[in-house]
């Protein structure tokens, strides 16, 4: 199968509303791999033992799960697995990209909300305790009847969320071709260079230099801007592309494991099931399980 043929929803967001919600109980999930332009805030209650897959990010979880996704290319699906409770509940939003215009998102007010819109182009996992204290805001949307104040719980909805002090980015950049602009221009530099050329030999002494700083001073610079050494940043843009080639095309394992920039196939399999949980080809064809052909 090829990247085409995931599912592209059509949702029923119109275009004279903010947004759409909707509320289920259901026994299972059986909804395949998809996406779609539209934003998407999904809260699942009782179905631990389920697994949900946002990009390359797979995950088995607990009885709360809540994820917002901004991504219009990035697939995701939540598949029964190990579910058992047969009483799942869920409650998926809709919304527009443009939903705020320009101006009003680019206010002081809104800052951490766009923030946490453009970290969700790779899917956003909320915290427990953030899922615990925004409850009374989804249970008190899913009931509202008046649209205005429906609209004014929403924008609370979503300001709540972006305070949230643990939320986890899901899916790699490399496999939802998305790089969040750096604050620092020199990060950014390293950033582009790294995305072009990861498939080569990149040494340390090479990116320090591009900065003007040492070697030591540069690695301990990207480590405090990025959060992640250059070993890691570098093998999350090639596990991501790794996995993008996985799922997107016929090359077999050892191909792609060359033209990502590895040099070793047992040194990449163990790399990808450190990283995984699994192996190259396991990850494929659970993958691939969840695809349907349109």
């Amino acid at each position: 199968m090829t990247h085409s043929e995931i599912l592209h929803e059509i949702t029923l967001l119109s275009e004279k509303d903010c947004f759409y919600i909707a509320e289920r109980t259901k026994p299972e999930f059986n909804y395949p791999m998809h996406k779609h332009p539209e934003c998407e805030i999904n809260y699942v209650e009782n179905a631990q033992g389920a697994r949900r897959t946002i990009g390359d990010s797979v995950e088995v979880i607990d009885n709360y799960d809540l994820v917002l996704i901004t991504g219009s290319d990035l697939e995701h699906v939540w598949d029964t697995y190990e579910c058992k409770s047969g009483n799942i509940r869920e409650i998926t939003i809709h919304f527009s990209p443009d939903l705020f215009f320009q101006n009003f998102i680019d206010k002081l007010q809104f800052k951490s909300i766009k923030t946490m819109l453009g970290q969700a182009q790779k899917g956003i996992a909320f915290p427990l305790d953030t899922i615990l204290r925004i409850r009374p805001l989804l249970n008190s949307l899913s009931h509202e009847k008046q649209g205005f104040y429906a609209v004014v719980t929403f924008l609370s909805l979503l300001y709540e969320l972006s305070l949230s002090q643990e939320m986890e980015t899901l899916s790699t950049s490399a496999f939802a071709r998305i790089q969040l602009p750096s604050e620092s221009r020199r990060i950014q530099k390293i950033q582009d260079y790294l995305g072009q050329h990861y498939m080569e030999d990149v040494r340390l002494s090479t990116l320090a230099d591009m900065v003007g700083m040492s070697a030591v001073s540069f690695s301990r610079f990207f480590s405090v801007r990025t959060g992640k050494s250059v070993t890691d940043y570098l093998l999350d843009i090639r596990i991501g592309s790794v996995i993008r080639l996985l799922v997107d095309s016929t090359q077999s394992i050892s191909e792609i494991c060359y033209c990502c920039g590895f040099n070793n196939l047992s040194n990449f399999n163990r790399i990808f099931r450190k990283r995984k949980g699994c192996t190259p080809k396991e990850f494929r064809e659970s993958y691939n399980k969840t695809k349907i052909i349109v």
